[in-house]
């Protein structure tokens, strides 16, 4: 059940401004205490909550375009109010906060069996297969607002939500009613030097997030912005991370439409 005056805090990424850089991935991982290894090349092995993915439109030159598009968490409601992952979690390792919209992750629950995995369209979810080592010295660097995952559990992007946590703490202790849009920013949004990724409630009408994604809250979310899709919004996972782009071939790769067109082929 939604509780009253609910946040639902959600992203808009602006793919004709995002250069590829990674400095969201570096931003998140600094942010969240996300290990690395010595030898990343086994990139299925590697964990990184924010992931850059470069996308073409499969044309010769001069016809030839690319884009890149930041996969972060989508963060699905669904049409019950809940994401794949947290139906399947036997553990209860994984939530839905209806008072934010965000699905947690719950560490110490999580025993890797790896059911939310599975289930997640995205492939956003990661597992520990080792226990993070950290250089000389880099551990006084960590985060103290982040726990340090141990093997053997899955992870994922939680929207920095102890920022959320922190800036609710003030908020209350100044007896103020709500957290301002400033107060509660990501770090991938922070860190984006082109300013492509935007961050805010999505509920709240003079966020300028709910301005960019226009979002119908009377219609599983979908944009009225044209330039606006969500991927794999087919499926129905209603999530709250929205893509700008002014080009056609970005937005139909966004719904995978070569699988619709091979199976209308057939």
């Amino acid at each position: 059940m939604k509780k009253e005056n609910a946040k639902r805090f959600g992203m808009v990424i602006d793919l004709d401004k995002c250069t590829g850089c990674g400095s969201c991935m570096v931003a998140c991982m600094a942010e969240n205490n996300v290990p690395f290894r010595e030898d990343e090349t086994d990139k299925l092995l590697s964990v990184a909550w924010m992931r850059v993915y470069k996308l073409t439109n499969g044309k010769a030159f001069p016809d030839a375009d690319e884009c890149f598009l930041p996969r972060p968490c989508q963060h699905c409601e669904g049409h019950h109010g809940h994401s794949p992952c947290v139906s399947v979690c036997p553990a209860t390792a994984t939530d839905y906060d209806a008072s934010t919209g965000i699905v947690s992750q719950i560490y110490t629950r999580c025993f890797g069996c790896r059911y939310c995995m599975a289930a997640c369209p995205y492939h956003v979810r990661l597992f520990n297969w080792w226990d993070p080592v950290w250089p000389d010295g880099m551990e006084k660097m960590l985060n103290p607002d982040v726990s340090v995952r141990m093997r053997g559990v899955v992870e994922k992007c939680s929207f920095c939500f102890h920022r959320y946590q922190l800036a609710r703490q003030q908020a209350d202790y100044e007896e103020r009613g709500e957290v301002a849009e400033n107060e509660y920013q990501t770090a991938c949004t922070q860190g984006c030097p082109a300013g492509a990724i935007v961050f805010g409630d999505l509920n709240n009408p003079d966020h300028e997030v709910t301005r960019l994604a226009q979002p119908d809250l009377s219609h599983e979310g979908k944009s009225r912005n044209p330039k606006a899709f969500r991927l794999l919004e087919r499926l129905g996972t209603n999530t709250k991370v929205y893509y700008l782009s002014s080009r056609e071939w970005v937005r139909r790769l966004g719904d995978n439409y070569q699988v619709k067109a091979a199976q209308h082929q057939a």
